[in-house]
């Protein structure tokens, strides 16, 4: 259960089918009539139920008192989706809807999930700012597009201990990659940028040395093979976002992966679809006795043996990595 500014979110079970149908049932009769109309009313406690023990769902209270409650779904690989997302229409509390996302997408990255799906309609436009305001991004309408479809992404964080497994994770992404993404890397000087670039390249099957452009600004390395070439780019010490325009790259993001080394502010422009990849070195704190832990959970006797590890995370934007199997690729063991 997770308490959420006094409300209780918690996974449901079969014994709240009726519960949580009588708030589905409530709260989408008390929304403005549809055509055609939502098929949520028709929900019974049978119903409720078979979704429960098929997939779970979540249910919010106050004090013992329900207020909400979702359904999930697992019918699509690596994705989980939301169902029958609904608020008693009877209370003023806000809040409760936020409540329930975010367990949800903590339910989804329990569950080894990618990402999350669910359904809206359009005449719905307070919905649907919602779901837009959490960053989930429309798929596409179906039918008449009454019905939209929107998903999230879900972020990850991934920790390297040597340059060859900052390498390695690079070189899973790249297995993803296709021509017109665009990343954007972020971290202090040292942080791994061009380590994490060099590992891409070698996943890409690109030509070489992959080095720090710094002073060339951008290098363009054609691939080996039949893939996309690499657009490396480094933004350090352009000013503006002005100045990476000059760089003309617009001709060319369409048909190369690129990346952007100290591109946040400034690449955004480059593509809405994108990847945000920041790169941080982990220490231990110095003088701290051996046993004590830092706040990433590391002792300081191991500091050692942190010269080289990384916090590496991963975020996706725009409709490109909606589906991509981003966190199941990643998350996999990197050290050879």
């Amino acid at each position: 259960m997770v308490s959420s500014h006094a409300l209780d979110v918690s996974e449901a079970g079969p014994e709240h089918a009726e519960t949580i149908a009588d708030i589905i049932r409530r709260s989408f009769a008390a929304r403005p009539v549809l055509d055609p109309p939502s098929t949520a009313t028709d929900e019974t406690a049978e119903s409720v139920r078979a979704s429960l023990e098929d997939a779970g769902g979540l249910l919010v209270e106050r004090r013992g008192r329900p207020m909400g409650a979702l359904l999930f779904d697992e019918s699509r690989p690596n994705l989980l989706g939301l169902r029958r997302v609904a608020v008693d229409p009877d209370i003023q509390s806000r809040g409760v809807a936020s409540a329930m996302v975010g367990v949800a997408e903590d339910t989804a990255e329990e569950r080894g999930k990618d990402g999350i799906w669910l359904h809206v309609r359009s005449e719905l436009p307070d919905t649907v700012r919602f779901w837009e305001r959490r960053k989930y991004v429309r798929v596409a309408g179906q039918g008449d597009a009454t019905l939209l479809e929107f998903g999230k992404t879900l972020w990850l964080a991934r920790e390297t201990h040597t340059p060859a497994d900052t390498q390695a994770l690079a070189g899973r992404l790249a297995t993803l990659l296709r021509p017109g993404d665009l990343l954007v890397l972020s971290g202090d000087l040292g942080a791994g940028k061009t380590t994490f670039t060099q590992g891409l390249a070698d996943g890409l099957g690109v030509r070489g040395p992959i080095t720090s452009p710094t002073f060339v600004i951008a290098r363009t390395h054609p691939s080996l093979a039949d893939g996309p070439p690499l657009v490396h780019v480094d933004a350090y010490r352009l000013g503006s976002a002005g100045e990476l325009d000059d760089l003309d790259l617009d001709a060319s993001v369409a048909d190369s992966v690129t990346v952007v080394e100290w591109g946040q502010g400034l690449a955004e422009q480059l593509a809405p679809d994108r990847l945000h990849i920041h790169l941080e070195r982990r220490h231990a704190r110095p003088g701290d006795p051996l046993g004590t832990r830092d706040p990433l959970g590391v002792a300081a006797g191991e500091a050692d043996d942190l010269a080289e590890s990384r916090v590496i995370t991963v975020r996706s934007y725009g409709a490109r990595w909606l589906g991509a199997p981003l966190r199941s690729t990643l998350l996999g063991p990197t050290e050879g």
